[in-house]
């Protein structure tokens, strides 16, 4: 029963008419007044609406603003939605207390520093000071001479972030996500006993340590932990599918007092579990939290009928879930198409002959968006656009001409063909043990002014080490430059010579790998390399677009490339979702592991939500996977076999489009 004080409230006069401006259930979620709610909102259904509205709603009932508690995921989301409940209501809506859950961190624990042992306060690391620390402490943790096999102080940080975050030992994330560092674990554990000393010591908090104290302290500090949680009566959090462990455990103790708390999210679009996103944190919500009302927000305003009868009947398949059926009030719109490309550039030529059409018939590029599950899955569709001059913007993962080592394996290809490749050379060089900047200058100056390797070197005078590193570079290119062999094979050849470096330069070599085997598959469509190399030049690097979300002045007449991850609360009226093959999407790590195979299907909902009007799925005919060494030819099993009233299929044949090399 509400208190007679919540009565009154609750009788007081309302100058906003909810009823009116809100559906059912958004209306039910602002009017909700006490205990515990978890409203499960839809893709699309108005989630950031409803929470301005329940603002408004609460100041309006009488309740004192700080007492109001609005924690999100990003302080642009915070701000967005206290201005917005200022503009529906008055002034009163600035003093709601509202932020990310590490700004309100920092804000109680400096009035509580002392009681956690930091009696002068703290001192805040940002990531780059992190690793700095990382950085020197890693000097004395091993050897000079193994150092370079050793994680870099970067690697560190992620490690030691994704294992406090994750609430596991360091030995599982590594096992799991760095299996190459397994024969490092014991420095890596030692290294981060150091770090953690280190910040004690000299009283620092990296970012993971503001959640990890405020946690501590309101569960030592019992008398602390009632006084937090009685000021603030209300507590609403956003994305709450995207809350890690430690997150989660921080709400139930806030909300210990008043046990008012309002958590927003969507299970079904739960994709983050790789920063440290607990899935299950939404589905237990309501055994953390006894008799939570359970509100589900299902009306859609973003997507077109059929879009949304394809999205429920992906969604149908999973195995945990909050029941839910999105809809629309608005009536037609096209089907959902699966493409049966011929071969990846085949679902690139589709992808840019669609592009063209739609430009025809007046949508404008910044409203088409290709996504795909993994960055490396655009490249071949990079280069085409590139060719067609066709402007884009790629949010998520490295754009393909920008990659270092994607740049390094075009340098050892120009030089095959050109020995005057001045910039090039410089780039090989810098990758071979015992050469120096100098030495780099006069092998380039003696090989280009004889026109042969062989002969330049012979001119110059260095060391037997200096020859022994250069040895297998020398082997590389008289084998290129004397055998008939062709592009994908040369690529081939410099990926044997370049993969040892690659291993030394990167820590996450295994991806980078995926990039390269990647880079092959395009190279086998060449008849000449000069042909290749010149496609690759089409768009030079330095015309490339910053990865910035926020420039959209700029990004206003390029299409968005990007992956799901980057595409979640975005939309366009055109989406086109490529790789949508089986071992691509969903990947191929994922097929054995019931919880990743899960997420992949959320992570296919989040993609297909993301449309307004015409949805495409393209699917590549066949496609080698050189990890595996397994043929992928299976439409992905998430919209494979689809009833044909959701989901057309085309099968376009080669007259579609021309290729020009």
């Amino acid at each position: 029963m509400p208190s007679e004080k919540k009565q009154q409230r609750d009788i007081t006069g309302i100058k906003i008419d909810y009823k009116k401006v809100l559906n059912r259930q958004q209306f039910e979620a602002v009017m909700f007044n006490g205990g515990a709610a978890l409203v499960i909102a839809g893709a699309g259904s108005g989630k950031t609406r409803t929470l301005v509205y329940r603002v408004a709603r609460l100041v309006e009932m009488g309740i004192s603003p700080r007492s109001i508690l609005l924690l999100t995921f990003t302080r642009k989301a915070s701000q967005e939605m206290l201005a917005r409940s200022i503009k529906l209501l008055d002034e009163r809506c600035r003093r709601v207390s509202g932020g990310t859950f590490h700004s309100f961190a920092n804000s109680i624990l400096r009035r509580y520093s002392g009681e956690l042992g930091f009696a002068n306060g703290f001192s805040i690391m940002d990531r780059s000071d992190s690793e700095s620390l990382i950085g020197m402490l890693r000097k004395g943790i091993r050897p000079a001479s193994t150092r370079r096999s050793f994680p870099t102080r970067r690697t560190l940080a992620n490690i030691f972030s994704k294992s406090v975050n994750k609430c596991l030992p360091l030995e599982e994330i590594i096992d799991r996500d760095y299996p190459h560092f397994g024969p490092d674990v014991e420095e890596i554990v030692t290294l981060f006993h150091q770090y953690g000393r280190h910040k004690r010591d000299h009283q620092f908090f990296d970012y993971d340590d503001l959640l990890i104290k405020l946690k501590t302290l309101l569960e030592t500090r019992p008398s602390i932990c009632k006084r937090i949680s009685a000021g603030f009566e209300y507590i609403m959090v956003d994305e709450y599918q995207d809350t890690n462990q430690i997150q989660a455990d921080i709400l139930y103790l806030l909300a210990g007092y008043h046990r008012n708390i309002m958590a927003v999210g969507d299970d079904s679009q739960s994709i983050y579990s790789f920063r440290g996103a607990s899935f299950e944190n939404i589905m237990n919500f309501p055994e953390m939290f006894k008799d939570t009302r359970i509100i589900r927000l299902e009306e859609n305003y973003r997507s077109s009928r059929p879009i949304l009868e394809l999205t429920n009947t992906i969604l149908e398949s999973a195995s945990r879930k909050y029941p839910k059926r999105l809809f629309t009030r608005r009536k037609g719109g096209d089907t959902p198409v699966l493409v049966h490309a011929t071969d990846e550039n085949g679902q690139s030529q589709f992808v840019i002959d669609k592009i063209q059409e739609f430009l025809t018939t007046g949508t404008p590029l910044n409203e088409i968006a290709v996504l795909f599950r993994a960055g490396f899955h655009s490249f071949d569709l990079e280069i085409e656009l590139g060719r067609h001059q066709v402007p884009f913007v790629k949010y998520g993962g490295f754009k393909f001409m920008e990659s270092a080592h994607i740049k390094d394996v075009l340098a050892h290809l120009r030089v095959l063909i050109n020995l005057q490749d001045r910039i090039s050379w410089y780039r090989i060089l810098n990758l071979v043990d015992r050469i120096g900047q100098k030495t780099a200058q006069a092998i380039y100056s003696t090989v280009s002014h004889a026109g042969s390797l062989t002969g330049g070197l012979s001119a110059l005078t260095l060391s037997a080490a200096q020859m022994k590193s250069l040895k297998k570079f020398i082997d590389l290119y008289i084998h290129a430059i004397n055998s008939n062999q062709t592009v994908a094979q040369m690529g081939e050849a410099v990926l044997n010579y370049y993969l040892p470096l690659l291993k030394k330069q990167y820590d996450d070599h295994p991806k980078r790998t995926k990039d390269l085997d990647q880079l092959l598959t395009i190279m086998d469509r060449y008849d000449r390399l000069g042909k290749f190399l010149e496609d690759m030049a089409l768009e030079p690097p330095t015309a490339a677009v910053e990865n910035n979300l926020a420039d959209e002045a700029e990004n206003e007449h390029r299409l968005v490339l990007s992956t799901v991850h980057s595409a979640k609360g975005l939309e366009w009226q055109v989406v086109l979702i490529i790789w949508a093959l089986d071992g691509r999407f969903p990947s191929l790590h994922a097929l054995d592991k019931e919880a990743d195979l899960e997420e992949e299907l959320r992570l296919m909902y989040v993609a297909a939500t993301r449309a307004k009007e015409r949805l495409f799925f393209i699917c590549p005919g066949h496609a080698y996977d050189r990890a595996s060494n397994r043929f992928l030819n299976r439409p992905s099993r998430f919209i494979d076999g689809m009833p044909v009233d959701y989901l057309d299929r085309h099968f376009p044949s080669m007259d579609d489009w021309t290729h020009d090399f």
